[in-house]
Protein backbone atom coordinates (compact mmCIF):
# COMPACT_ATOMS: atom_id res chain seq x y z
CA UNK A 1 0.00 0.00 0.00
CA UNK A 2 1.29 3.34 -0.77
CA UNK A 3 0.64 6.74 1.19
CA UNK A 4 0.83 10.04 0.22
CA UNK A 5 3.11 11.32 2.87
CA UNK A 6 5.00 8.61 4.85
CA UNK A 7 6.57 5.50 3.98
CA UNK A 8 5.79 2.71 6.00
CA UNK A 9 9.72 2.76 7.06
CA UNK A 10 9.18 5.84 9.29
CA UNK A 11 7.01 3.91 11.85
CA UNK A 12 9.57 1.11 12.12
CA UNK A 13 10.46 0.51 15.89
CA UNK A 14 13.81 2.38 16.84
CA UNK A 15 14.74 -0.55 18.69
CA UNK A 16 13.96 -3.53 17.30
CA UNK A 17 13.51 -2.65 13.66
CA UNK A 18 10.15 -4.09 13.43
CA UNK A 19 6.64 -2.34 12.26
CA UNK A 20 3.52 -3.74 12.88
CA UNK A 21 2.07 -0.29 11.89
CA UNK A 22 -1.56 -0.88 11.20
CA UNK A 23 -1.96 0.49 7.51
CA UNK A 24 -5.54 2.21 8.41
CA UNK A 25 -3.90 4.14 10.99
CA UNK A 26 -1.02 5.33 8.39
CA UNK A 27 -3.63 6.03 6.04
CA UNK A 28 -5.76 8.47 8.97
CA UNK A 29 -2.25 10.21 9.29
CA UNK A 30 -2.33 11.09 5.87
CA UNK A 31 -5.69 12.46 6.34
CA UNK A 32 -4.28 14.42 9.25
CA UNK A 33 -1.44 15.80 7.44
CA UNK A 34 -3.35 16.72 4.85
CA UNK A 35 -5.48 19.02 6.85
CA UNK A 36 -3.23 20.33 8.89
CA UNK A 37 -0.90 21.48 5.37
CA UNK A 38 2.28 20.98 7.09
CA UNK A 39 4.81 18.47 6.71
CA UNK A 40 5.29 16.10 9.73
CA UNK A 41 7.89 13.98 11.08
CA UNK A 42 7.48 10.80 13.02
CA UNK A 43 9.23 10.72 16.24
CA UNK A 44 8.31 7.35 17.37
CA UNK A 45 5.59 5.34 15.67
CA UNK A 46 5.49 1.22 16.22
CA UNK A 47 7.29 0.09 19.56
CA UNK A 48 7.53 -3.31 19.95
CA UNK A 49 6.26 -4.84 23.11
CA UNK A 50 10.73 -5.13 23.93
CA UNK A 51 11.31 -1.88 23.11
CA UNK A 52 12.26 -0.31 26.77
CA UNK A 53 9.29 1.88 27.29
CA UNK A 54 7.01 -0.68 26.42
CA UNK A 55 8.40 -3.32 28.48
CA UNK A 56 8.08 -1.36 31.61
CA UNK A 57 4.34 -1.10 30.98
CA UNK A 58 1.95 -3.06 32.78
CA UNK A 59 0.72 -4.17 29.24
CA UNK A 60 1.82 -2.47 26.42
CA UNK A 61 0.44 0.46 24.88
CA UNK A 62 -1.49 1.76 21.75
CA UNK A 63 2.85 2.46 20.28
CA UNK A 64 2.87 -1.74 20.18
CA UNK A 65 -0.52 -2.04 18.78
CA UNK A 66 0.49 0.05 15.72
CA UNK A 67 -2.22 2.72 16.19
CA UNK A 68 -0.17 5.39 17.04
CA UNK A 69 2.44 7.89 16.44
CA UNK A 70 4.21 11.11 18.09
CA UNK A 71 4.50 13.88 15.78
CA UNK A 72 7.10 16.42 16.50
CA UNK A 73 6.20 20.32 16.46
CA UNK A 74 8.24 23.50 16.33
CA UNK A 75 5.85 25.85 18.17
CA UNK A 76 2.26 26.37 19.30
CA UNK A 77 0.33 27.05 15.91
CA UNK A 78 1.49 23.47 14.99
CA UNK A 79 0.43 22.12 18.07
CA UNK A 80 -3.10 23.59 17.90
CA UNK A 81 -3.96 22.83 14.46
CA UNK A 82 -2.40 19.34 15.24
CA UNK A 83 -4.80 19.07 17.92
CA UNK A 84 -7.58 20.73 16.26
CA UNK A 85 -7.71 18.32 13.17
CA UNK A 86 -6.81 15.25 15.08
CA UNK A 87 -10.35 16.10 17.21
CA UNK A 88 -12.06 16.87 14.05
CA UNK A 89 -10.83 13.84 12.15
CA UNK A 90 -11.89 11.55 14.73
CA UNK A 91 -8.56 10.09 16.77
CA UNK A 92 -9.38 8.83 19.90
CA UNK A 93 -6.43 9.43 22.05
CA UNK A 94 -4.20 13.16 22.08
CA UNK A 95 -1.60 13.90 23.97
CA UNK A 96 0.22 16.99 24.18
CA UNK A 97 3.74 17.96 25.03
CA UNK A 98 5.99 20.65 24.46
CA UNK A 99 7.83 19.07 21.14
CA UNK A 100 5.67 16.49 19.90
CA UNK A 101 1.95 15.54 19.74
CA UNK A 102 0.56 11.96 20.50
CA UNK A 103 -2.09 10.82 17.98
CA UNK A 104 -3.92 7.47 17.60
CA UNK A 105 -7.10 5.53 17.17
CA UNK A 106 -7.87 3.32 20.44
CA UNK A 107 -11.24 1.68 21.10
CA UNK A 108 -12.57 3.35 24.02
CA UNK A 109 -14.03 6.87 25.10
CA UNK A 110 -11.94 9.73 23.58
CA UNK A 111 -8.93 11.05 25.86
CA UNK A 112 -7.02 13.74 25.87
CA UNK A 113 -3.55 14.95 27.95
CA UNK A 114 -0.61 16.62 28.68
CA UNK A 115 3.37 15.38 29.45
Amino acid sequence: MTYKYFDISEFACQETGENEILPEFVHSLDELREACGFPFQITSGYRSPRHSIEAKKAKPGTHAKGIAADIAVNDGIQRRKLVEEAIRLGFSGIGVAHTFVHVDIRRSEPVIWCY
